[in-house]
């Protein structure tokens, strides 16, 4: 797992005005809020006096409140009220971690890290999300016992539909018929079939269209992932999966899935089922892997010439772990309930005095 990225923390339906909301992302517990004006806030969940979780808690105007004693802390994580000191002014070392926030797609997101805003790794722009000729589904929320490299991994692979999902009738993928490729914060590939005819697959079915038919898949940082199917220019989906590390066992995926055909909103339920039965192909894969966790080694697993892009994200994950941004997680499982850590938020590089510890993290290179 990795900081320094953005991380969807809940969708903008489940965070109300009237109460926090506690969740875990990284090993690690949060709170969600809005304030008095709606805008979303994430902080870390523990209150610094006496450990009191802050996401149980209640929302007093624009702070939440710890249920333990009654400290009160604002959205950039500062604590302005503590009730047994009366009036005087808490101290400077009282406050909490607070994280930059946007929300998107229905979704709350919180950029999990330290890294200055002209440093950080953008949210990923869905470009199709509110275009004219697209139609964004209803967002669907996946909840998978696997690790979420394994998740992201099984979407970056271009051999396992015809085995995992073959009712979908798509042509079978080689080495030959895909490329990959790599940008600033991630890669992909992308298979081109020619110009098949598309009778077996199931979109051939639901809009008896043919076409030259392409796939493709890639990520953005550890834990976005993105599919493409082009059938032809009017027929094309767009997925996006927004995957939350809940811990090493956990995944909640957000699912974003867009489309330029079938625009009709009576046709969204039926696009959803689909769009399930397909991921619950893939669930029952993942999480039925072992060992659990994607290893760190690439001898630990036989890969082949048509893993490239598999091999392509591990190494994108080393680099983000030469940065200094990967968690111990070995080391923080090491002090679980022992010690109370929290990801480490742009506020720490402007001043010190911080009464959580920052999580261990792997050494720099």
């Amino acid at each position: 797992m990795y900081i320094n990225f953005w991380y969807p923390v809940c969708t903008a339906e489940e965070l109300s005005a009237d109460a926090p909301l506690q969740v875990q992302l990284l090993g690690l517990r949060f709170v969600a809020f809005r304030d008095s004006d709606g805008k979303p806030h994430v902080l870390s969940d523990t209150c610094i006096h006496r450990g009191g979780s802050l996401g149980t808690g209640k929302i007093k105007g624009d702070c939440v409140e710890c249920p333990y004693h009654g400290w009160q802390f604002a959205g950039d994580g500062r604590c302005t009220h503590i009730p047994s000191e009366g009036d005087a002014k808490p101290p400077a070392r009282a406050k909490v971690d607070a994280y930059p926030t946007e929300e998107r797609y229905g979704i709350v997101f919180a950029f999990l890290g330290d890294l200055p805003e002209d440093e950080r790794p953008e949210l990923y722009n869905i470009k199709e999300f509110g275009a004219e000729g697209w139609r964004a589904n209803k967002l669907v929320i996946l909840n998978v016992n696997c690790y979420y490299e394994r998740s992201v991994e099984n979407g970056l692979d271009p051999v396992h539909n015809q085995f995992v999902h073959p009712a979908q009738g798509f042509p079978p993928i080689h080495k030959e018929t895909f490329r990959t490729w790599n940008d600033d914060w991630g890669g992909g590939f992308k298979a081109d079939f020619g110009d098949p005819v598309l009778e077996n697959t199931q979109i051939a079915k639901d809009r008896n269209v043919t076409g030259e038919l392409s796939a493709g898949s890639w990520h953005h940082g550890p834990n976005t992932l993105v599919t493409s199917i082009f059938v032809n220019a009017a027929s094309n989906f767009v997925q996006v999966f927004f995957e939350a590390p809940v811990d090493k066992n956990h995944t909640r995926i957000y699912f974003v899935n867009m489309r330029n055909f079938i625009l009709e909103p009576e046709m969204d339920d039926k696009v959803i089922e689909i769009n399930k039965r397909i991921a619950q192909e893939d669930i029952g894969v993942l999480e039925k892997l072992y060992p659990v966790r994607t290893p760190d080694n690439l001898t630990k697993e036989l890969m082949t010439s048509s893993d490239g892009v598999i091999v392509s994200y591990r190494e994108w994950l080393r680099k983000f772990e030469k940065k200094g941004w990967r968690i111990d997680q070995r080391a923080m499982q090491q002090n679980e309930g022992d010690v109370a850590y929290a990801i480490p938020s742009p506020a720490r590089r402007e001043a010190g005095n911080w009464v959580l510890d920052p999580v261990p993290l792997m050494p720099a290179e």
